[in-house]
């Protein structure tokens, strides 16, 4: 296959500790399923995130419902392309991967962040196949909506980080994620911390969020979301690089808009809530939370 121009370090870190590489039409992405019964959960990570991150919450899942974890094509083990991608085309991606590794539907889908877009957009395209969403700290194309100005999407862009920020970023990260994945089986723990310090999967998150404007707007002309059971969870703590950045006060008026918005999400569905987490962090609610992440997946599987 031939390797995307300029993507030559998004490609995968060595084979991945467990699970396989399933082979799609152009590319091979890696998967990991678990356990039986139907319907099918299946994670989207967020941006920046693999599949393996949400090891120990899939654990759980798979003790009562198929459980499958992922890396979309450019990030994690799955194979380099060229990114950003529009929600539809990761979308397609996912649902022909489900289909090639006889996954089958209809599925609950757990989106974290970014991977929020790509569930709706799955919405949108395959309504039969959807049973449920369970919305974690989730994008919604809604978002300039309900927050302050000084949040919207075009005021947010994500810059690439150079050869000086990667290296910085990989001296500060390898404790915190070492310690993030502590109780993950070792070899699962000693690739995760390696894939996560390299340049090529910081790129590949800064990537995927440039899109976020684009994909409001193709969210927004993609037609309704289907009426299926949603729970959305939204994490009130403060994220380590928000501290910095956010008073007390913007904290609060986020807290207050994301629960707007979520209320919102819940709404627009005949069996809908939102669960506020409050000592959960965005970038790590699956770590904060994962009790609450997994009733949430139960109550939604056992509607769906």
């Amino acid at each position: 296959m031939k390797q995307p121009e300029g993507s030559r370090e998004l490609g995968p870190v060595g084979a991945p500790p467990i699970g396989q590489r399933v082979d799609l039409a152009d590319r091979r992405l890696f998967l990991h399923s678990s356990g039986s019964g139907g319907p099918a959960v299946v994670f989207l990570p967020a941006a920046g995130a693999v599949g393996l991150d949400y090891l120990r919450i899939h654990e759980q899942v798979a003790e009562f419902a198929c459980s499958v974890l992922y890396d979309r094509g450019g990030t994690g083990w799955s194979d380099p392309i060229t990114l950003p991608r529009t929600a539809a085309e990761v979308a397609t991606e996912l649902h022909a991967l489900l289909r090639v590794a006889a996954v089958p539907g209809p599925y609950v889908l757990v989106a974290h962040g970014l991977g929020g877009a790509y569930a709706r957009r799955f919405a949108q395209l395959f309504p039969d196949d959807l049973a449920g969403l369970v919305a974690v700290e989730s994008f919604h194309e809604d978002w300039d909506d309900y927050m302050p100005e000084t949040l919207h999407l075009d005021r947010t862009p994500t810059a690439l980080p150079g050869r000086v920020q990667t290296t910085l970023i990989r001296t500060l990260s390898k404790p915190f994620y070492r310690k993030m994945f502590a109780a993950w089986p070792p070899e699962v723990r000693t690739a995760l911390v390696a894939g996560h310090v390299r340049p090529a999967w910081m790129v590949s998150g800064a990537r995927e969020r440039r899109s976020l404007p684009a994909l409001a707007t193709e969210l927004r002309a993609g037609g309704p979301f289907p009426d299926v059971p949603v729970i959305a969870l939204g994490a009130l703590a403060s994220d380590p690089g928000q501290r910095g950045g956010f008073s007390k006060q913007a904290a609060r008026e986020l807290s207050v808009s994301k629960h707007r918005m979520y209320t919102a999400l819940a709404e627009s569905v005949s069996h809908g809530e939102y669960r506020e987490l409050p000592i959960a962090r965005h970038s790590t609610v699956h770590l904060d939370a994962p009790e609450e992440i997994v009733r949430a997946i139960r109550e939604v599987s056992a509607r769906g």
